[in-house]
Formats: C-alpha cells, structure tokens, sequence
C-alpha cells in the first residue's frame, strides 16, 4: 500500500511539473528576449522573436510587455497563428520621432490573425506632435505619415484597456476584418492634430465600439466604404470633428455601407455630430440602414448632417452631383447644444433623394447670438415624429412639435 501511494504521488507530482512547464511556456515575455525598457534601445526584434514563438505556438498564448518605456520600430505581426494570442501591453511604446524610419504609413500593423487580443492597460504613444499642422491640403503629406496601429484582415479580435496617443496620422485603421470589438478603448490627441481619425473602419463586418472614449483633432470614429454591422455605444468624443460615415463616393467600385447603429454617445466640442458625407461629382455608391439614437451633444457644430455636397479646400466639383445614393436613415432621441445655428442639416444630392430619413425627438439649442437654432433641407421629404426643435426642414413639412 506504501508503495502504491509513493507511485501515485510521484505521477502526480510529475503531472503537476508538467502542467506548471506548459503553463508557463505560452507566456512570452519580451524582455527574456532582450526588450529594454530604456527608451532608447529598439526592441523590435525582441517582439518579433516572442510573436513568431506565441504564434506557432499549439494553444492560447500570451506576450506581454512589461511596465515600463520601450522604443519600437516600425513592426509587422503577421498570422495566421495556430491558437488563439493575446498581445499583453502593461507599459508604454514609443513610435521613432524621426520619419525616415518608416518606410510605409504603418507604425505597428496585425494582419492575417484569426483570435487575437491587445489588452493590458498600455499606451501606443506615436509621438506626433512635431509634424501635425503640415499643410495637407496641398499634398500628399499626410496621407503618408503612419498610422499608430493597422488592423488587416484580422477574425475573432478583442483591443480593450488600450490607449492610442498622439498618432502621426489615423490613430486606428480597421481594414477587411470580421468580427472585432473596442472595449475600454482610449484615444489622446489633441484638436490640433490633423488627420488623426481616432478609429477608421474600411471593408469590414461586425465591428462593435464600446465603453470608449476618443479626443483627437478628426473625426473620433469614420466609416469608409463596405463598412457593414457596426455597432458605437457609450462612447464619448472630443474634441474631434465627429462621427462620420464617408466620405464616400470618390473612388470606383466602392462597396456599399450597411448596418450603421450609433446609440448612448456624448459628444462635446465637436466641430460635426453625426454626420453622413459623400462627394459632389462621385462615384456610384450606397448608404443604408444607418441609426443614430439616444446622443448628447454639447456645444457641437453641425449636430445632425447629411452632406452630399462634401468638397472640403474647393477642389470638387459642385455642378455635378453625388451619385451616392441615402436611404433608410433615423435621428432618434438627439438633444444638447449647438455651436452653429443650423443645427439640422440634410443635404441630400439633386440626383439622388434621400429616401426614408426620420427625425424623432430632436432638441437642440443655439446658445449664439445669431437667433434660435434653424434647419436646412434640399431634395429629402424626412418623417417627423415627436419633438422637433428647431422645427425640421421649414413649414412646407408637418412636424409635431412639443
């Protein structure tokens, strides 16, 4: 009987050591591969060693990066993986101040990845700030400075606890993923920032934005095309120039927007609300099912906006009109303050009405001295129901008003 209880103890024991080996080996700690966190030294090639072993590795892994201030090269993490990996940010990474370093417009870029997490509390710091107010208008400039993080072609994915600050350029860019969610998800720029979209989203379905909070100096959230079943809830912009679906319509063969649901945001010193935006002499394009519920503005420009007329620096041309088609399109529930005295405007194109938009329960006041909040309305009939404050579109519409 002794002999027994010594074999199954040395058995057990000899499971146990190697449950603790497994275990232990699907945590990839960079700085066992050389990271430092100095500030100073690239630890690219540290992350890039912990990433090729966590992705070949047989189930779930985790990277972590410590607490503390890493530099870091552009990098490529690229899939697919075996298993599931999450990539563990407890400190701080530093993007090269210096351009020359990159040579796409790309700092840290996932792609081809099949269940993946960013989490940790961390911060992605692309330290922008000595080439934000370049003259972008005017070149190609800004186009080709690096967004802080890519996501391409990325299923099953999960970034919470994350903080993008001071982006070069877009602070996120979502492109022909399936699938993701924002979750506690953090952006830091200030309104001076051109060009920084806060999260950009092109190509992709299932997109979920929640418990978030984006100030940045562009749109805090933007919808290109083929963008389907996104979901924003809770999120707080500003400042920033909005949420936006488009612009849309410049380029051919542009996939249609579906499936838009905007619900329980806050924006505050925004220079746009919701906004849809399409080009002036386009593309055919489509825009549909789109639903914006339940949003507190604060001192917001432009708080409800359709513009088929976008044409931003007069380089479009306004005699040709939008072939972007709208359709079925609600403002529900929208109340606050307005920066601009037009705080409903719904300009549709001239060859394309917009067709089922609806205003429900819309209370926006103009603290200016201009005269009471007004509304603006070109080639779209919208339904009225509940409160309309400012009365929508003139008096040639009935409206309910409280």
């Amino acid at each position: 009987m002794m002999r027994l209880r010594l074999t199954f103890v040395v058995l057990l024991s000899l499971l146990l050591f190697k449950f603790t080996i497994h275990a232990q080996s699907s945590i990839f700690d960079v700085t066992k591969y050389g990271a430092k966190a100095n500030q100073n030294t690239d630890f690219s090639q540290a992350l890039l060693s912990a990433w090729k072993e966590a992705c070949a590795f047989t189930s779930s892994s985790k990277v972590v990066i410590p607490p503390g201030t890493y530099l870091l090269n552009p990098i490529l993490l690229e899939g697919p993986c075996k298993a599931p990996v999450e990539i563990h940010v407890q400190g701080t990474i530093k993007a090269p101040i210096d351009l020359g370093i990159f040579k796409e417009p790309s700092w840290v870029t996932f792609s081809n990845i099949d269940h993946l997490t960013l989490s940790g509390g961390g911060v992605f710091d692309g330290q922008g700030t000595n080439v934000w107010g370049k003259n972008c208008n005017k070149n190609s400039f800004c186009s080709s400075l690096p967004i802080n993080l890519r996501f391409n072609f990325i299923t099953n994915a999960m970034v919470q606890d994350i903080t993008s600050k001071d982006s070069k350029q877009f602070q996120v860019n979502v492109l022909g993923c399936n699938n993701f969610t924002f979750q506690r998800f953090k952006v830091i720029a200030p309104e001076n920032s051109l060009n920084t979209d806060g999260i950009h989203i092109g190509r992709s379905t299932g997109i979920n934005i929640t418990n978030s909070s984006i100030a940045t100096g562009d749109d805090c959230i933007s919808l290109g095309d083929g963008s389907r079943n996104v979901h924003v809830t809770n999120v707080t912009c500003g400042p920033g120039h909005g949420i936006s679906i488009g612009s849309l319509g410049k380029y051919e063969n542009e996939e249609p927007v579906e499936g838009v649901f905007v619900k329980n945001c806050t924006l505050t010193n925004t220079q746009n609300g919701v906004r849809i935006k399409t080009w002036p002499a386009s593309k055919q394009g489509s825009v549909t099912d789109l639903h914006f519920e339940d949003i507190f503005m604060q001192n917001v420009g432009n708080p409800i906006l359709i513009d088929q007329e976008y044409c931003p620096w007069n380089q479009c041309n306004l005699q040709l009109p939008s072939r972007v088609k709208i359709s079925k399109v609600s403002f529900k529930n929208i109340w606050g303050t307005t920066s601009t005295q037009v705080a409903v405007k719904l300009v549709c194109s001239k060859s394309l009405q917009c067709d089922n938009v609806e205003l429900s329960d819309i209370d926006l006041k103009y603290n200016g001295s201009e005269g009471p909040a007004i509304s603006q309305c070109s080639n779209v009939r919208p339904s009225l129901l509940g409160k309309q404050k400012p009365k929508a579109c003139g008096s040639s519409v009935t409206s309910i008003n409280a």
